[in-house]
Parts: structure tokens; C-alpha cells; sequence
């Protein structure tokens, strides 16, 4: 059986070639992206419309509401199970999604060490006392890798990486795969990449074109069904911002700007996080993607 893996940064079209891809060898798609695991985060995730996924069955999308919190353990766990689930009934899987950490708990052997409440309690004290930049600044220093790959706004990533470091006293990268530790050593994995000038266009493109869809109608109805009671899913891009638009601390306009910004900003640090895999096959807009896929499997 085949697991393709699309991978890259955001807005970079991997939605619409897993959907083709998908057609072209028999396969479902596996959603791998961290925030369009939840129901009625549609727009500001730019999550694929049912008319767009052309009869292909779609897994791991619309699983959880958004006052519940999502890990990378929970994700592996529940990936793996529908990804075996769709090969014994004699089908190919396609992974698709930005969140490079998900992408490699599914097809790797990582390890992820018990919480301890103590440590847990210690860290989150200092960060009330120090502040998020100060123990970004810690992680740093501990673990440059892990900071690369984490959000320095993503407080509860921050201090769950500081809490592995204390526990097992290596870096959080430390449970990241070896060679001898994969899970699926048939998967394929894909990258797709663009030119920096034209993704940031595209990335402006799309911001402007979720708010004009109705992105803080979205926001405001997430917020009456628990958006803010939970710890993952506000914090995600232009849901924050929307946030704190809706509290009144920022413009509408300013929303806009400041998710533009972070999002070119999320785009890096994936093409980052993706560059350090040598396995990804890189595909630019310059060559015929589909095409390419298929020649290679």
C-alpha cells in the first residue's frame, strides 16, 4: 500500500493536489494540519470545501470542538489508526498538511514522555512571573531546534518543550525520528515550494479573501460554542487576531495586518522545519506537481 505525504508551507496549494493525487492512485486523504482537526474552523483555516474534495473521502478533519484541547500524541494516535483503517480495506492514503511535528509523529516512532504536575506547575508560575518572551528565550538557548519549530506565541508549546527538557534532560528534538525508528518506511513525502515574493502575495491574497468571507462571523460563533475556554484552537492564526479585535484591542484593519504578518512568519518557520527532513522530494511551481508525483511512486 502507498502513504503519500504533502508537506509545505502554507498556501502553497497542497490542498487541491492531494485531491488530485488521491484520484490519480486510489487513495483517501488524511488531513495533517493542527487546527483544521476542528468543527467550524472552515474559513481561517482555508479547510477544503466538500464541492472541492470531489467524492474523495476525507479523514481527520471536523473531530474536535473547540473548546477541547488537541496534542501531538492524541493526533498520532488517531492518525495512525485511519490510516491502517483505510490500507486493510485495500486503499492508498494521502497525508496532506503544514504541521510538520503531526507529519512525523504519524509516520516516525516518537516518544512523548509522561507530564510531570510538579515541573508543569514550576513552569507555568516562572512564565506568569517572567513572561512568554523569557522562556522563548530559555527554549532557545536549551533547544534552538525546538524553537524553530514552535510558535513563540504558543505558550502551552513552549512550556510542555521546557517540561520534556527537565524530565528527560535532553532537548525536546531528542524524540524526534532516527532512521531506524519509522513507522512507515514506504511513506513518500512531497514538498511543495515557492518562491518567498510570490507565497507572501499569495498568503496577502488569501488573508484578505477569508475576512471578506466572513472570518469574524466565524470567530464570534466559535466564541458562543467554547472557542476561548479551550487552549489550542483561539490561538490560531487570524483567530487570535479576531480575538483581540472582538475584545477591542485592535482594529479591524490591524487584525488584518497582524495576521498577514504572522502568517508570513508561520511560513518560514515550516519551510524551516521541513528543510531539516531529507526524505521531502521538493516540488516548485515551476514543474508539473501531479505529474511529478506520480513518475516517482
Amino acid at each position: 500500500m502507498k502513504l503519500v505525504v504533502i508537506a509545505g508551507a502554507t498556501a502553497t496549494g497542497k490542498s487541491a493536489l492531494s485531491v488530485a493525487l488521491a484520484e490519480s492512485i486510489d487513495a483517501e486523504v488524511v488531513n495533517a494540519d493542527s487546527m483544521q482537526v476542528y468543527r467550524g474552523m472552515d474559513i481561517g483555516t482555508a479547510k477544503i470545501r466538500i464541492e472541492e474534495r470531489n467524492g474523495i473521502r476525507h479523514h481527520m478533519l471536523d473531530v474536535l470542538d473547540v473548546n477541547e484541547d488537541s496534542t501531538v500524541a492524541w493526533f498520532q494516535s488517531k492518525a495512525r489508526q485511519v490510516i491502517d483503517e483505510i490500507h486493510s480495506r485495500g486503499k492508498n492514503v494521502v497525508m496532506v498538511g503544514g504541521t510538520g511535528l503531526y507529519i512525523k509523529a504519524v509516520i516516525d516512532e516518537l516518544n512523548f514522555p509522561d507530564t510531570d504536575p510538579m515541573v508543569r506547575h514550576t513552569l507555568n508560575k516562572e512564565a506568569e512571573e517572567l513572561g512568554i518572551d523569557a522562556m522563548f528565550a530559555r527554549l532557545e538557548k536549551l533547544d534552538p531546534a525546538a524553537a524553530i519549530a514552535i510558535d513563540r506565541a504558543n505558550l502551552r508549546r513552549i512550556i510542555r518543550a521546557l517540561e520534556v527538557i527537565e524530565i528527560t534532560g535532553k532537548p525536546f528534538t531528542a524524540n524526534l525520528p532516527r532512521e531506524e525508528s519509522i513507522r512507515y518506511p514506504y511513506a513518500r513525502q512531497f514538498g511543495l515550494v515557492m518562491n518567498r515574493e510570490d507565497l507572501s502575495e499569495r498568503i496577502d491574497a488569501r488573508v484578505n479573501s477569508m475576512f471578506e468571507q466572513g472570518l469574524v462571523a466565524e470567530v464570534q460563533k466559535l466564541i458562543e460554542q467554547g472557542l476561548t475556554q479551550g487552549r489550542t484552537a483561539q490561538r490560531a492564526l487570524g483567530y487570535a487576531q479576531v480575538i483581540s479585535h472582538l475584545k477591542g484591542e485592535v482594529s479591524l484593519d490591524a487584525a488584518i495586518e497582524e495576521t498577514k504578518r504572522s502568517t508570513r512568519q508561520y511560513a518560514r518557520r515550516q519551510e524551516t522545519w521541513f528543510s531539516r527532513d531529507p526524505r521531502i522530494t521538493w516540488l516548485s511551481t515551476r514543474q508539473p506537481r501531479l505529474e511529478s508525483i506520480l513518475e516517482s511512486l
